[in-house]
């Protein structure tokens, strides 16, 4: 990834019309809940395709996720994406929280598995009445209201699947119950994600692959977050924020520029979609946006709000 142009100055990136989207999580105290709406009002006028809000299993976080969804539906211009998982729920329970999203407002669900309770690297067992897997809660969702679907997809294949071809199967499965989107898991080497795609296209179908993209605000945690979830990260990339635990914004001009030359070399290989997790911190998301040529634009009232006003 070198030798990559300005946006402005390259006419393939002009011609490009480029589509974002933003992941937030749902906030666990009052402070969380102001940094996370000072984010999505930073990013909305950026006029991103969707923002999702993600999802745990039962209880809070369940309720935070349907609140945070809910709110954005109702009080700004962005179309909410609702994340819904098959983990600590029936199936009675999980179709009335889809119902419940369809009543306020959401057309549009991000369906996962879920990890185990007893977190990532234990064995996967459905809960007792549950969803057995994504297929099955994509195929209810579906069944239930004319929902948009988005799913995931492991560049580097799920943690759990045995090889490429069992993880394709599982993909193949999501698509064919109704999936409209895969949205991938964070990678680092963009390389990763070609071959992925190409793996994808020779398996014969045409479901849209988004690169998620990780923004690297705290370099540790990244790294973390990459053991879990079966993400390699180069040692290229650990040798540039090698050092700088104690220098904030060195690190953050790093972050900055390797979020750049990823994107930008996505976008040269005619890559036009990029779902950004966000980690609720909007600084850095935005300026890649703005690098990618997208401007903030003033959102008119949506119509709904002026309604109940």
């Amino acid at each position: 990834m070198s030798d990559l142009e300005p946006y402005e100055g390259n006419p393939m990136m002009r011609s490009a019309e480029i589509s974002v989207s933003f992941e937030f999580f749902p906030p666990k105290s009052d402070q969380a809940e102001a940094s996370l709406w000072a984010a999505v009002e930073r990013l909305a006028p950026l006029r991103p395709s969707f923002v999702s809000v993600t999802y745990g299993a039962g209880g809070t976080t369940r309720e935070r996720t349907h609140a945070t969804v809910a709110r954005i539906a109702r009080e700004t211009a962005v179309e909410p994406a609702a994340h819904l998982t098959c983990v600590a729920a029936t199936r009675e329970e999980v179709d009335a929280v889809i119902r419940d999203y369809w009543q306020v407002g959401v057309r549009h669900i991000v369906a996962l598995r879920g990890d185990p309770p007893e977190g990532v690297g234990a064995r996967y067992r459905p809960y007792p009445g549950g969803y057995e897997s994504t297929a099955e809660l994509v195929a209810s969702a579906k069944r239930i209201a004319d929902f948009e679907v988005s799913v995931a997809a492991y560049p580097e294949k799920h943690p759990e699947s045995a090889n490429f071809e069992t993880d394709l199967d599982v993909l193949r499965r999501k698509v064919d119950a109704g999936a409209s989107r895969a949205i991938t898991q964070f990678f680092f080497d963009n390389a990763h994600f070609y071959r992925y795609v190409d793996r994808v296209r020779a398996r014969g179908f045409d479901i849209p692959i988004v690169p998620g993209i990780l923004p690297i605000v705290n370099f540790r945690q990244a790294v973390n977050f990459s053991k879990t979830c079966g993400t390699s990260v180069p040692r290229w990339l650990t040798d540039r924020f090698e050092g700088l635990d104690d220098d904030l914004e060195t690190r953050k001009l790093v972050a900055a520029a390797f979020a750049a030359e990823q994107v930008f070399d996505l976008v040269h290989n005619g890559v036009t979609e990029f779902h950004f997790y966000t980690m609720n911190r909007a600084d850095l998301v935005y300026a890649i946006c703005r690098l990618l040529g997208l401007k903030p634009v003033l959102e008119p009232v949506p119509e709904r709000l002026v309604r109940s006003t």
